[in-house]
């Protein structure tokens, strides 16, 4: 029998679980169709998975100089697996809490694939969601007055880069990982791609970084990139940039081989394992769209700003949309959806607003325009930077290196952006994106007082750095 509903949320990652929550708050009856976990990715194949083993990896790295502070310890060993198992049990904690979450709002749960149909005997429209259980009982047929696609994404590869899971992987299958290679080649310098290769690289693995575009992670402002780059050599990571890797190279054995072309030569790169790091895909294949007149361009769902297809009763939110993939980024973009159903007057998105973390080590942070974008846009500039090498709290946590960099309009004094690199930056980018959503300037972030010793006071001195006041420089 047919089930009817206010709203169905086809995928229950971050954005999909968020947008379930608040329509119950609303009052719509909700339901959600996953067919794996309810988190989706973020919880269970990406954000937190892959932060709690960069966590483990930074206390690995620093327990190996823990002379410096004056901690004698005795040989420092890593127990991968024990590594395997703490990530494991966070993810589990968290997976039952967003359970507990769907139960509180009295959310339904499907628990398999869910397809759009078009008009049928069920809806004069297309948006009637049939669902295939993972169970394998007969398939559920829900009837809901409007629909989110929050399907998501999954890793992206380069034609003739088999994915095999054993050598040659993506992020997904490096998270499962029994043991450590002692080498890995990381094809492509992105954000997923440098976390990665500061992970393995505290983790004691040998890691060569092969990027296509001339500087490492190159959506971030170029000095972020520069500095992230300097530090992460100075690691003993291999990076290569300005590289084309030629997938018909590939060769696996006992070592994974492959070539790419470098300023017109051609240079073989080697190593137990390699991570295809190169963007995300959307999945919008299987879920039905193609029974409706949703747009898609280049594999990405079209939206209007409150997240409606070309089907009015038909949203999609988060990765399979494009834009900022980022899992905050999805929970707002639904939040926005469900108050537009609702009725209510949503708060649209400005993504200039919309604070980025990079969670290597070193972290980077951004929030804003990058100096290139800012001069594009036409903008007169004024800059201040402030290094942590200057910071008494940034010293006494021996972790001193990177800054922190305001960029503003000559002309308005407002605060255009805001880059970071350095000790718990991704902590501390949220004052700059507060900054930013209230159109601050300088001098207001300056002259709030930012307590001693904190990192705090870097964010603090560049401001007054932009006017050519920093106190400490």
């Amino acid at each position: 029998m047919a089930q009817e509903y206010d709203l169905v949320i086809l995928g229950a990652g971050t954005g999909g679980y968020v947008a379930a929550i608040r329509a119950a708050q609303l009052g719509l009856k909700t339901a959600v169709v996953e067919k794996g976990k309810l988190g989706g990715t973020c919880l269970h194949k990406g954000c937190i998975p892959s932060k709690a083993l960069l966590r483990s990896a930074e206390v690995f790295s620093t327990s190996k100089r823990s002379e410096e502070y004056g901690v004698v310890t005795g040989e420092v060993k890593l127990d991968f697996m024990k590594v395997q198992e703490r990530k494991s049990r966070i993810v589990d904690q968290l997976y039952k809490g967003v359970q507990h979450l769907m139960k509180q709002g009295k959310i339904d749960i499907y628990e398999g694939l869910g397809r759009i149909l078009g008009p049928s005997i069920f809806s004069p429209v297309a948006g009637t969601i049939s669902v295939e259980m993972n169970n394998g009982s007969e398939n559920e047929m829900l009837i809901p007055k409007n629909v989110i696609v929050a399907a998501g994404s999954r890793p992206k590869t380069l034609p003739g880069l088999d994915i095999d899971g054993e050598f040659v992987m993506t992020s997904d299958e490096a998270l499962q990982l029994e043991g450590l290679p002692k080498s890995i080649i990381i094809v492509g310098g992105g954000v997923i791609g440098i976390e990665w290769a500061s992970m393995l690289n505290d983790f004691g693995v040998e890691v060569t970084v092969i990027e296509y575009a001339e500087r490492i992670i190159p959506t971030e402002d170029k000095d972020i990139s520069k500095e992230m780059f300097r530090l992460l050599k100075k690691k003993g990571i291999r990076l290569v940039t300005g590289a084309r890797v030629l997938p018909e190279s590939l060769k696996k054995g006992e070592t994974v081989t492959i070539s790419a072309e470098i300023n017109g030569e051609t240079k073989e790169f080697t190593a137990e394992k390699m991570l295809v790091s190169v963007g995300r895909q959307a999945n919008t294949e299987g879920i039905g769209i193609e029974n409706t007149d949703i747009v898609a361009e280049k594999g990405f769902i079209s939206v209007n700003d409150v997240y409606q297809t070309k089907e009015s009763h038909i949203y999609a939110i988060g990765d399979c949309i494009g834009g900022l993939q980022l899992a905050h980024v999805a929970s707002h973009e639904g939040i926005v959806a469900v108050e537009h159903i609702a009725g209510e007057k949503p708060h649209k998105i400005d993504y200039s607003l919309v604070s980025k973390c990079i969670y290597s080590n070193p972290e980077a942070a951004s929030v804003g325009y990058t100096e290139d974008e800012a001069l594009e846009k036409g903008y007169k500039l004024k800059i201040g930077q402030f290094p942590f090498k200057a910071i008494g709290k940034a010293l006494v946590y021996g972790e001193s290196d990177g800054f922190v960099k305001i960029i503003a309009d000559q002309d308005t004094n407002d605060i255009l952006g805001v880059h970071m690199i350095g000790p718990h930056v991704t902590d501390m980018i949220s004052e700059a994106g507060l900054a930013r959503v209230l159109d601050a300037t300088p001098w207001e972030v300056a002259h709030t007082i930012h307590p001693h010793p904190t990192l705090s006071e870097a964010i603090g001195e560049a401001a007054l750095a932009v006017d050519g006041l920093a106190i400490h420089s």
